[in-house]
């Protein structure tokens, strides 16, 4: 089970002090451009052994484990979901998706420099372009990262999305 994420509110948009979010901004860019780029099995390398990636179904949703989500996933069902998106047959992914992730507002929430743990939160939209539509998907999302050599590795990614609780084609693809 993991642990809840709170969500700070009325957070300051300096972030923790005297700490520089550029490097937490490359790294999210380049957890974007992995998505983007449809080389899921490197953003799955991102994550911790435990990492869990999760987009809540409900503003403000506590857990995932009394309220259904939108995803909740560990690194296994990670797995499985690219295995699915690599068959040549999967329906609703064929065509492809082709999406755009743009990440904007990186603040440092919260800072433990001593064992290299960080929560970092961004801005986010993403466009998704497949048979002719095209889908925004916007909203804040929440990065627990744990410092790994030069880079970081995501131990949790929370994603709200600001309009979760509405009704949506299949979503297939990581947003």
């Amino acid at each position: 089970m993991i642990e809840n994420l709170s969500i700070p509110t009325g957070a300051k948009p300096e972030g923790v002090k005297g700490i520089d979010r550029e490097q937490f901004q490359v790294f999210l860019i380049h957890e974007c451009r992995l998505l983007d780029e449809r080389l899921f099995e490197q953003w799955i390398d991102l994550f911790t052994n435990d990492g869990v990636y999760w987009v809540p179904s409900i503003p403000g949703q506590k857990d995932p484990y009394n309220t259904a989500s939108l995803f909740f996933d560990d690194r296994a069902l990670m797995k499985t979901r690219i295995e699915r998106l690599r068959h040549p047959r999967i329906h609703v992914q064929t065509p492809h998706s082709r999406t755009n992730h743009l990440l904007g507002n990186v603040i440092v929430e919260y800072a433990d420099k001593k064992q290299g743990i960080y929560l970092v939160s961004s801005s986010f939209m993403m466009g998704e372009y497949r048979l002719d539509n095209q889908r925004i998907f916007m909203g804040r999302q929440f990065h627990k990262l744990i410092k790994n050599e030069d880079t970081f590795k995501i131990i949790f990614k929370r994603v709200d999305l600001i309009n979760c609780e509405s009704s949506f084609e299949a979503m297939a693809v990581p947003i």
